[in-house]
């Protein structure tokens, strides 16, 4: 009794990043706009648990529910693709207020059938594996390029064959960058779970005994939200403080 992820990642979105003036190695815009979508995702379509981003994918994991697993897979799937592309384009201006959207971008998704809980672990871990090695390099290539006026060639030339060590030795030494210091977001990628949040409202209400007087008054309601988290899921210590996650339904 597993159950379904369903991965979207952006289609060439080299060449989209490059026409859209993407900063290099992280555009805080892109990667926010990206969880914007993915919240929006979440919220439209019920059953997920939780969701992981990075750079130009975002992984979605499906509640288990059995009589859903394999027939209605697919179906996740156009539904997440269509409002995931649907909300990028919409909420664009939001985080790119100076640069026009010139071509409507394009999504793929795919689908990750998983049997167990270990296996999502396994799974959500390798994403964020992924996501600390290309932005390990992609940090230190730009600096190379932006700071040391390598070309790219040369500076491929000069990571290959290079362990993480000696590419924090990289930074440290020649950029006086701690890779430890860089954002988490870059680092770790985006969680997405959802938490009960206490919203504080304004509301008024009419006094009983002057007719016309109106109250101020404070009221505390709960809501649930699609809350972003930047830390660690590869350890056990993200799952043993969110076990409703991989809770059976």
């Amino acid at each position: 009794n597993g159950g379904v992820v369903v991965r979207l990642v952006g289609r060439n979105f080299h060449r989209f990043s490059e026409q859209h003036e993407f900063k290099k190695p992280n555009d805080d815009r892109a990667l926010q706009l990206m969880t914007k979508c993915a919240q929006t995702v979440m919220q439209e379509l019920e059953d997920i648990a939780i969701a992981y981003g990075q750079s130009d994918e975002y992984s979605f994991v499906f509640k288990k529910k059995s009589r859903w697993f394999k027939r209605r897979a697919s179906k996740f799937m156009t539904h997440v693709v269509s409002q995931f592309s649907s909300s990028y384009v919409f909420y664009w201006k939001d985080y790119f207020k100076d640069q026009q959207l010139l071509y409507p971008p394009g999504f793929d998704g795919r689908i990750v059938l998983y049997p167990s809980n270990q296996n999502l672990k396994d799974y959500l871990s390798w994403r964020q594996a992924d996501c600390h090695i290309n932005n390990l390099y992609n940090t230190v290539f730009w600096m190379l390029v932006q700071r040391s006026g390598l070309t790219p060639v040369q500076a491929q030339e000069r990571l290959r064959g290079t362990l993480a060590g000696d590419k924090n030795e990289i930074l440290f030494s020649e950029f006086n960058i701690n890779y430890n210091n860089e954002p988490l977001m870059y680092r770790k990628g985006t969680v997405l779970i959802w938490q009960k949040v206490n919203e504080v409202i304004t509301k008024k209400i009419k006094l009983p005994k002057e007719e016309e007087e109106e109250k101020e008054v404070e009221v505390t309601r709960t809501k649930t939200k699609v809350v972003p988290l930047h830390c660690d899921i590869i350890g056990d210590q993200f799952w043993e403080e969110y076990p409703e996650i991989l809770a059976e339904d």
